[in-house]
């Protein structure tokens, strides 16, 4: 056997491997994502095989066994045996926190004390993989990046089924479906939901605002009455219009040459954000084009796509002759003008700055050096949505080559008796990084901001005539589409009210990885919570109904700020800000607290979610013919008993079948906490479905022998003390309190002025509004 082994991500990263170093390190062995999965909660404390509302907290954390499914048994045993002999390993999985932890946690399953070598590569060309296997490092250089990954995700264990445990228990009562809770995957909904819910209850206000037509000695141009008060009356409007026609007066003329740096180059969510407006791509597909041309065969054209900042370490400062002049020799850029020498910023506000890249595993996306020469070959090979996502990273690269954008502003500003008009126009100097867009327009350049003005000068009279009156109306906020959820996600801090704290989190990544965010988008949708709606995204009255019963059960629960502040936490034991240990157990603490609060609303006669079981007439189906013979199947193959009740109950085959059926299961972090509500509906769909190329890769296809999405609890449960028909007092006083309508689709405007408004259980008259129009339409 071969004393050194080399241990990759995927059989297809294997592969490039071995055409960049042949055998030179050893063998070359591929993964198939996360080999090693993490103890089931019962595994580790037998006690804990019945459901119920407690920390799943062991002492010390979740020991590890084999992952199952797919080819993950052979590839590990073959890794395994190469370990025995083997003196050195080098590591060559991908470059980030969830790469670090495919790799190393099966030398820790399997004990191995050997000489350890990281190899980090952030592009998949054979020159660029052998230089970072010159350049490898010691593993133990990177154990904070380690304990990181493994504080991430022991803590995701403990959160994600402590809680999917406790909420089926205490609001499901006793119902066979699983409501699952993800530190992630519910503040998301969250965000989605509050913004949903703020466009419905949305009432228009009417404003006014007045253009007049100014006459000057060289010419005329059009002024504007918007006072940042606005104007609410039309009559107050007319007597501004009144003041300003035939009105005389001198002009107040302020000119400034101004500058603009070029946008910053990108990450994957600034990628999924653009991509998704310009091209209406989802997230994944964003994510998949990007995989492609990262890894592909034959291309390998840009960098490590699942970038997490903006930024590119000075060292690359070297390689820009090189990619300008590779990207140049094609005709789409050939006309863009790069200066020579090209304009290298650095620092915060530049494209080089190594600080901005403190607790990154990786940099900004760009196209990659060592193949930029190879282009006109490469190109015919790239599909349409391959050419469209190398065109967006190659102009973001050069322009931020390019000198600043520069312009001349002018503001025009004339008082009308008291009433302030105003007029701005925009000249450009110099298009600088501009010409590497020829097509765009921002949006602040269109409207009267972009207005040509003739030529001014300050204190030269002017003459108003032809006023007009405006009547404008205030407009809810957009919908997201995916790109800009993902944005949402990854600033987080807005939906914190604390100054201090804001602040803080702006530093941080967010809730959820770049890596990560377009399986959640995709899991809720599978799990229809969230459906596409033309570009945008909208909950599902089943997902409204969630985020209202999770919300008033604990508003921790689906407050993206919170989540934030985790997410901070576990990011800040890669920079040696946090121990592992606390990290966990901070999370830990916020859990327990949301599990008293559940707990105690339950023993009160609390909420429970629409559709919950109550009392014993819960799921009595007999499961079919079909899932008999599964469960006996898998019995046997299994060597395993099938639980009692398995023949006669549904709920109890299906539990069997979900827990034990191969494929069907998973444990990642922030995807094995699945959130569908099945108390009312046919047997529960996979809510993973099949797994995805890189869910495969990172922690998506765990093959443990639970999900706590999934696995429902066997027999049917009720908390002591809990009447399963009366209403809490709380609820009955809400009840009191509001009027539940019926609003039939398209009267939403004419429901809103009679005063209706639309909550988490619908359309409903808040309390002291007139009922008699609602029941003269039949909607009450």
């Amino acid at each position: 056997m071969a004393d050194q082994i080399v241990i990759t991500e995927k059989s297809s990263q294997a592969k490039d491997v071995r055409a960049a170093i042949g055998s030179r390190y050893g063998i070359v062995l591929p993964a198939e994502g996360h080999l090693i999965d993490l103890l089931e909660p019962e595994e580790v404390v037998p006690e804990w095989k019945r459901w119920s509302p407690i920390l799943l907290k062991p002492d010390g954390l979740y020991g590890t066994r084999p992952a199952m499914g797919g080819n993950k048994a052979a590839k590990l045993k073959a890794i395994h045996e190469a370990l025995r002999t083997a003196t050195c390993v080098w590591l060559a999985t991908d470059c980030d926190r969830e790469g670090q932890l495919i790799g190393q946690e099966i030398l820790e399953h399997y004990d191995y004390r050997g000489k350890v070598m990281r190899v980090l590569f952030t592009a998949q060309d054979s020159q660029t993989i052998r230089t970072a296997f010159s350049e490898a490092r010691p593993n133990a250089e990177y154990a904070r990046l380690y304990a990181a990954a493994v504080a991430r995700r022991q803590a995701d264990q403990i959160y994600n089924l402590s809680l999917t445990r406790t909420a089926t228990v205490v609001l499901g009562r006793g119902g066979r479906g699983v409501i699952g809770v993800g530190r992630v995957k519910t503040p998301t909904l969250a965000i989605v939901c509050r913004r949903e819910l703020e466009i419905r209850n949305f009432v228009p206000v009417t404003y006014f605002e007045v253009v007049a037509t100014a006459k000057i000695a060289s010419g005329e141009f059009k002024m504007r009455h918007a006072p940042q008060e606005r104007i609410l009356r039309r009559d107050v409007a007319e007597a501004v219009a009144a003041a300003a026609q035939g009105f005389e007066g001198p002009l107040g003329v302020r000119v400034e040459d101004k500058r603009q740096s070029p946008p910053r180059l990108h990450d994957l969510p600034s990628l999924q954000k653009l991509c998704s407006a310009r091209f209406s791509w989802s997230a994944a597909r964003t994510l998949e084009v990007a995989q492609e041309l990262y890894d592909g065969q034959g291309k390998k054209i840009i960098t490590y796509p699942r970038a997490e900042v903006r930024y590119l370490p000075e060292s690359l400062i070297a390689d820009v002759p090189r990619i300008v002049a590779g990207l140049q020799v094609g005709q789409s850029f050939r006309n863009i003008p790069v200066p020579t020498p090209p304009v290298i910023r650095r620092g915060a506000s530049g494209t080089f700055h190594d600080k901005g890249l403190e607790g990154a595993s990786h940099h900004a996306v760009i196209p990659n050096v060592n193949t930029v020469d190879t282009l006109r070959e490469v190109w015919p090979r790239l599909s349409l949505d391959e050419k469209k996502l190398f065109d967006v990273i190659a102009r973001a690269y050069l322009a931020a080559l390019m000198p600043d954008f520069r312009y001349r502003q002018t503001t025009a500003t004339l008082d009308v008796q008291g009433y302030a008009f105003k007029a701005t126009g925009r000249q450009p100097i110099e298009l600088g990084w501009r010409a590497a867009f020829p097509d765009w327009q921002p949006a602040d350049e269109k409207g009267d901001g972009a207005a040509l003005l003739p030529t001014l000068r300050d204190g030269e009279p002017a003459r108003l005539h032809d006023p007009i009156v405006e009547a404008k109306e205030t407009k809810p906020p957009p919908r997201y589409n995916e790109g800009t959820l993902i944005e949402a996600m990854q600033n987080a801090w807005r939906f914190v009210d604390d100054e201090v704290l804001r602040d803080r989190l702006k530093e941080a990544k967010g809730i959820g990885t770049p890596a990560t965010r377009a399986e959640i988008i995709g899991g809720l949708k599978k799990q229809e919570f969230l459906i596409s709606q033309g570009k945008t995204i909208v909950p599902t009255e089943t997902g409204l109904k969630l985020f209202g019963v999770l919300k008033e059960a604990d508003q921790t629960l689906v407050d993206p700020g919170q989540t934030a502040q985790l997410e901070c936490l576990l990011d800040d034991v890669v920079v040696g800000k946090q121990e592992m240990m606390a990290a966990i157990d901070a999370v830990c603490d916020v859990a327990r607290r949301i599990i008293g609060k559940l707990a105690t609303s339950a023993s009160a006669g609390g909420l429970a979610l629409p559709g919950a079981a109550r009392g014993n007439d819960g799921d009595t189906r007999p499961p079919t013919p079909a899932m008999k013979r599964y469960a006996e199947s898998l019995a046997r193959q299994q060597r395993i008993i099938p639980p009692a009740g398995y023949a006669t109950s549904g709920a109890i085959c299906r539990a069997f079948l979900q827990q034990h059926a191969p494929g069907k299961s998973a444990t990642a972090p922030n995807i094995a906490s699945t959130t569908k509500i099945t108390s009312a509906m046919p047997a529960p769909p996979d809510p993973l479905g099949p797994p995805s190329k890189k869910r495969r890769r990172r922690a998506g296809t765990k093959a443990a022998k639970r999900s706590p999405g999934q696995a429902a609890p066997r027999g049917k449960r009720r908390i002591v003390g809990v009447p399963g028909d009366a209403p809490s007092g709380a609820s009955a006083q809400n009840a009191r309190a509001k009027t539940p309508l019926k609003i039939p689709y398209g009267n939403k405007e004419v429901a809103q002025k009679l005063g209706a408004r639309y909550g988490s259980d619908g359309w409903y008259a808040p309390p002291g509004v007139d009922l008699s129009a609602f029941r003269d339409r039949g909607w009450l």
